[in-house]
C-alpha cells in the first residue's frame, strides 16, 4: 500500500466510498456489518466476534476517550477494521493511556474516516452483510471488484481467537462489606470461542473460580476438572464451523448445568439438533429490546452475532423458547430445564451496553448450586413468535 493518506472501501456491488486513512497500513478484505452503539469502541476493536469484520460506527465520533488499560475485551484485538465519520485523535478522558489510532496500527487494524457512514450503514441494512475491500483510493475499480470475486472467505475464526492453554481465573475473595459471594467455591469450565474477558469477570465477581480452555477441548477432558458447570464463550462466524465444540457440548448435556452465550447459544442449540441460519445484516448495538416469554420483561440488551437459532426447529427438540427480539422477533433465549441447560443470543455482560440481564450470572450459579434450572412462572398468555428461517427468507 502506498504512503497516500486517502483509503476507500469497495463493495462487492461496486460502491465506492473514499475518506482518510488512519490506523495500520495495509490491503484488507472483509465483511462490512455496522453497530449502532453510541459508546464503547475500546470494546468493540478488542471482542474476538469481530473477527475478519469491518466495523461501521454509527456514532458520528469515534476516539474522543482516548483507550484505558482496563476495558480491553481480550489480549489482542482482532477485529479487521473501524469505518467512522470522524475519527479524534487527541483523546480527552484522565483513563486514557493510548489512542485508538495507535493501538490499531500496534495490532494491523486498518481505520478510514470521513465518509457518509449513514449511507454505508443504511446500504448493509437494506442489501446486507457482504464483503468490502479497503485499499488505497487510487487503486482501480476492477482490480478491487476482480480481488472481492477471487477472496474464499476463511472459516477458522474460532481456531485462531480461542486460547493455545487452559488457564485459571481465580474468584473475587468476597464482597465489598466482605461477605461470602453467591458463587464463593463454584467452580465453572468456560470453553473459549472467542471469549470477551468481561464474562469472566461477571463470574470471578460472583464468586467463582473460572478455568478457560481451547474451542477444541474434548468433553472428558472438561469433566476431568471436576466442574460444577460448563459455560460456551461467544465467538466469530459461522457456528457450524466448530463441529468439534458442538460434539463436545452434546456430550456434556445432562452430565453438568451448561450456559452459553452468542455463538455458545448457537452451539448449544445445534447441539440440541435445532438449526441456524445468516441474518440479512445481524444485530451489533447496545440498545435492541429482548422480552422475556416467561415474565413479560424487556430488557435492553447488547447484542452482537449474524446468526440466529431457526425458531421452528425448536419444535423437535426439547428445547423451549425463552427469549425474543422485538425489532424482528428472532430468538434470543433458549433453555431445557430437565437437563440443567441455557442460553441467550444476547451478552449480559454488557461490556459496552446496559446492565439488564446481569441476572442471568446469577440464574447460573443457582442452578450449579441447586442441581435445577427453575425458570420464572410462565404467563399463559405469552407465546413464542421466534421467527423462522423461512419468514426471513
Amino acid at each position: 500500500m502506498s504512503s497516500s493518506s486517502k483509503r476507500k472501501i469497495v463493495l462487492e456491488d461496486g460502491q465506492q466510498y473514499t475518506g482518510d486513512a488512519f490506523g495500520a497500513d495495509g490491503e484488507r478484505i472483509l465483511e462490512l456489518v455496522f453497530n449502532t452503539s453510541m459508546v464503547g469502541y475500546q470494546e468493540i476493536l478488542s471482542d474476538p466476534s469481530y473477527t475478519d469484520q469491518a466495523v461501521v460506527m454509527t456514532y458520528p465520533l469515534i476516539g474522543n476517550y482516548g483507550m484505558a488499560e482496563d476495558d480491553y475485551e481480550s489480549l489482542r484485538p482482532m477485529i479487521g477494521a473501524l469505518v467512522v465519520r470522524e475519527y479524534n485523535d487527541e483523546p480527552s478522558n484522565f483513563r486514557s493511556a493510548r489512542t485508538l489510532g495507535d493501538v490499531m496500527k500496534q495490532y494491523g487494524i486498518v481505520g478510514l474516516s470521513g465518509v457518509d457512514t449513514r449511507k454505508l450503514a443504511r446500504s448493509v441494512r437494506d442489501y446486507g452483510s457482504r464483503l468490502a475491500l479497503l485499499t488505497d483510493a487510487d487503486t482501480p475499480i476492477e482490480e478491487c471488484l476482480a480481488k472481492l470475486r477471487g477472496y474464499t472467505v476463511p472459516t477458522d475464526a474460532v481456531s485462531r481467537v480461542s486460547c493455545r492453554a487452559p488457564y485459571v481465573s481465580e474468584a473475587t475473595d468476597s464482597g465489598c462489606s466482605g461477605q461470602e459471594l453467591e458463587g464463593s467455591g463454584l467452580h465453572v469450565v468456560a470453553i473459549d470461542c472467542g471469549m470477551k474477558q468481561n464474562i469472566v469477570r461477571s463470574l470471578n465477581r460472583r464468586g467463582c473460580k473460572v478455568t478457560v480452555v481451547p474451542w477444541n477441548t474434548s468433553a472428558e477432558e472438561i469433566l476431568s476438572y471436576d466442574p460444577d458447570g460448563v459455560f460456551i464463550s461467544n465467538g466469530p462466524g459461522d457456528p457450524k464451523d466448530v463441529p468439534e465444540t458442538i460434539e463436545t457440548v452434546q456430550s456434556l448435556i445432562g452430565r453438568k448445568p451448561i450456559f452459553g452465550i452468542c455463538l455458545g447459544h448457537q452451539i448449544l442449540s445445534l447441539a440440541f439438533g435445532a438449526e441456524t441460519y445468516k441474518l440479512k445484516f445481524g444485530h451489533r448495538g447496545g440498545n435492541h429490546p429482548v422480552k422475556d416469554l416467561s415474565t413479560g420483561k424487556i430488557e435492553i440488551t447488547s447484542q452482537n452475532h449474524s446468526y440466529a437459532v431457526d425458531a421452528l426447529s425448536l419444535e423437535d427438540t426439547p428445547l423451549e423458547a425463552t427469549h425474543i427480539n422485538l425489532l424482528d422477533n428472532t430468538i434470543e433465549g433458549v433453555a431445557c430445564p430437565e437437563e440443567r441447560a441455557f442460553s441467550v443470543q444476547y451478552h449480559p455482560e454488557s461490556a459496552p451496553g446496559p446492565q439488564d440481564s446481569g441476572y442471568l450470572f446469577d440464574r447460573f450459579i443457582q442452578v450449579m448450586k441447586t442441581g435445577e434450572l427453575v425458570l420464572p412462572v410462565c404467563e399463559p398468555q405469552v407465546a413464542c413468535e421466534g421467527q423462522s428461517r423461512k419468514e426471513v427468507e
